[in-house]
C-alpha cells in the first residue's frame, strides 16, 4: 500500500536571499561612491583646490594697532535698603597707541570717574538684562570726556560681579 501524496501538501519553495544581499550590496556601493563624488567636488560643490584659491583672491585685513590701558579694579558700595550690596568692576580701555602713555598719566582722573558714576547707579538699575549695555556706553562716554576727543576708542568690562 502506497501513500497517495496529496499536491497541495507539497511544501513551498524557499526565496532566495540573493536579491536582498544584492540590493544591499548596490545600496552601499551607490552610497560610498555618491560620498566620494561629492568629497572630491564632482557633484553639488567646488574642488578643495578651487577653495584654497578663492580665499586668496580676498586676503584677510590686518586689524588696526591699538594698545589697552588696564584700570585698578574698583569694589563699590552700592546705595540701597541693603547697605551689603557690593560691585566688583575691572576694565581696561582700548586706546591708539601713540596716546597710550598719556591716558595712562591720567589714570587716577578716569578712576575718579567711574567710582564716581559707579557710585550713584542704583541696584535695582543693574538688574536690567540690559543694564550692562547702557552702562558701559555712559561710562564710555565720561572716560572720553576726560582723555579727551580721539584718545580712547572702547571700554572693555573685565569684570562686574554684585556681591
Amino acid at each position: 500500500m502506497t501513500a497517495a501524496v496529496d499536491p497541495t501538501e507539497i511544501p513551498p519553495k524557499k526565496s532566495s536571499k540573493l536579491p536582498m544581499i544584492l540590493g544591499l550590496v548596490l545600496a552601499l556601493l551607490g552610497g560610498g561612491g555618491g560620498f566620494m563624488a561629492v568629497k572630491m567636488g564632482l557633484i553639488g560643490g567646488s574642488h578643495p583646490a578651487e577653495e584654497a584659491h578663492a580665499t586668496d583672491e580676498h586676503p584677510v585685513e590686518s586689524l588696526p594697532p591699538v594698545a589697552f590701558v588696564p584700570l585698578d579694579p574698583l569694589i563699590i558700595s552700592l546705595p540701597g535698603a541693603d547697605s551689603s550690596t557690593h560691585l566688583r568692576f575691572t576694565a581696561q580701555l582700548e586706546v591708539q597707541p601713540e596716546y597710550a602713555a598719556e591716558v595712562e598719566a591720567i589714570k587716577p582722573r578716569v578712576v575718579d570717574v567711574l567710582n564716581g558714576y559707579l557710585r550713584a547707579v542704583q541696584t535695582r538699575d543693574l538688574e536690567d538684562p540690559t543694564a550692562l549695555v547702557r552702562l558701559r556706553s555712559q561710562m564710555l562716554r565720561r572716560v572720553q570726556v576726560v582723555t579727551g576727543a580721539g584718545r580712547v576708542n572702547d571700554l572693555l568690562i573685565m569684570e562686574f560681579v554684585l556681591d
